[in-house]
C-alpha cells in the first residue's frame, strides 16, 4: 500500500480545515469594517496571554516571533503560545487565521474572522506587530484569502498566490516588496502540482521555496521560475528558510525533513521523532538559537529540538497539549 497517498488526503484536508464554518458566515457590511476594528482592544500582553491546557486542532502555521519570545501556532480559533516551557491562548481575536507566516516584530496573516468581530470576511491580508493583540489591514478585506502566501522573516517582503481575481490582482503569483502597497505579478513557471506551503527567505527574497503533490521546488529569482530539488514521486510537505539553509520536508513511505543548502547543494537528512504514517506539515526555527527547531504534523503532534534536531521533546500529542 503506498502510505503516501494515505497521507495526502489527510494534510490536504487539515490545509483546509477550518473554512467552512467561517466562509458560511454573512460579511459585514464594509461600512461597520474597520481595518482598525481588532486595534481597539486595551489588553497589556499579560492581559491579552491567558493559560491553556486545552486541545490546539486545525493548525494553518507555525513560527517564532523573535519580539515575542514565543512559538506561535495560528489555528481555526486564534493564536496558541508555547513560550517558556508553557502553554498559552489568546484572551480575544479568534480569528481563523490562514497563510499564517511569523516574522521578527510580529506576522502576516489571511483568513477569516473570529465569532462577534466586525471584520469582513474574508479579511485580506493583515499585520500585527503586538503579538496579536492588534491587527492591521493591508488589502484585500472583503475579498480575498490567501492561503498561499509567504514573508521574509527580515525583510517584510510579501509572495502570494491569489486563488481569483479581486480589486488589485488576476490570478497567478504575485510580490510585494512595500508591505503591500503595489504588488508585481511573476510568472511561477516550472511549479507543478497542489500547492500546501511556500516560504521566503529571511533576507533575501529572490529566494522562494515551494512545497506540493509534485515535491519541494526552489525559486531564485523571486518566483518566476522554479526547479525542481527532489526526486519523483516524493510528496512535498512543508518548506522553512533559515539564513543559512532551506528547510523542507518529504514524504514517500516515510516522513524525512532535510537541510539543504543552495550555495552548494549539499543536503542532509535530520533525525526525527518516531511519525508512523505521519507527516511535518509546519516547521521552524528559533532565529535567535538556530539549534532549537519546532514541527508540527498532520496527526497533531508538535516537537521541539534544542540540539538541531538530534533529540526531540514532544510538546503537542495528537492536538493535546503537554
Amino acid at each position: 500500500m503506498n502510505r503516501k497517498w494515505m497521507l495526502a488526503p489527510l494534510m490536504m484536508g487539515l490545509l483546509i480545515a477550518g473554512c467552512t464554518e467561517t466562509e458560511e458566515t454573512e460579511a459585514p457590511d464594509a461600512e461597520n469594517s474597520t481595518s482598525t476594528e481588532a486595534n481597539e482592544t486595551k489588553e497589556t500582553k499579560e492581559e491579552f496571554e491567558v493559560a491553556f491546557d486545552g486541545r490546539l486542532d486545525h493548525v494553518h502555521g507555525m513560527g517564532f516571533i523573535e519580539s515575542e519570545e514565543g512559538l506561535y501556532f495560528a489555528s481555526h480559533h486564534g493564536l496558541k503560545i508555547y513560550r517558556d516551557g508553557e502553554w498559552l491562548e489568546t484572551s480575544d481575536n479568534f480569528h481563523d487565521y490562514m497563510g499564517f507566516n511569523a516574522v521578527d516584530d510580529g506576522f502576516y496573516t489571511s483568513g477569516h474572522p473570529g465569532s462577534g468581530s466586525m471584520m469582513q470576511n474574508p479579511i485580506g491580508i493583515q499585520r500585527s506587530m503586538d503579538g496579536g493583540r492588534s491587527l492591521d489591514h493591508m488589502g484585500f478585506e472583503g475579498e480575498t484569502d490567501f492561503h498561499g502566501m509567504a514573508a521574509g522573516y527580515r525583510s517584510h517582503h510579501l509572495f502570494v498566490m491569489n486563488p481569483q481575481e479581486n480589486s488589485q490582482m488576476g490570478p497567478g503569483y504575485f510580490r510585494s516588496e512595500d508591505d503591500g502597497e503595489q504588488w508585481q505579478q511573476v510568472e511561477g513557471s516550472g511549479l507543478e502540482g497542489e500547492i500546501s506551503a511556500f516560504a521566503m527567505h529571511p533576507s533575501d527574497s529572490q529566494l522562494i521555496a515551494a512545497a506540493t503533490t509534485e515535491g519541494i521546488f526552489l525559486s531564485e529569482d523571486g518566483g518566476d521560475s522554479f526547479v525542481l530539488l527532489t526526486d519523483d514521486g516524493i510528496y512535498g510537505t512543508a518548506v522553512f528558510f533559515g539564513e543559512e539553509a532551506l528547510y523542507y520536508a518529504t514524504y514517500s513511505t516515510e516522513a524525512e525533513l532535510i537541510e539543504y543548502t543552495w550555495e552548494n547543494g549539499e543536503q542532509q537528512a535530520l533525525e526525527l521523532p518516531d511519525l508512523p504514517e505521519d507527516g511535518i506539515m509546519y516547521m521552524a526555527q528559533n532565529p535567535s538559537n538556530a539549534a532549537e527547531l519546532a514541527i508540527y504534523t498532520a496527526a497533531g503532534h508538535a516537537f521541539l529540538s534544542e540540539d538541531g534536531g538530534d533529540t526531540w521533546s514532544q510538546i503537542l500529542n495528537a492536538g493535546q497539549v503537554e
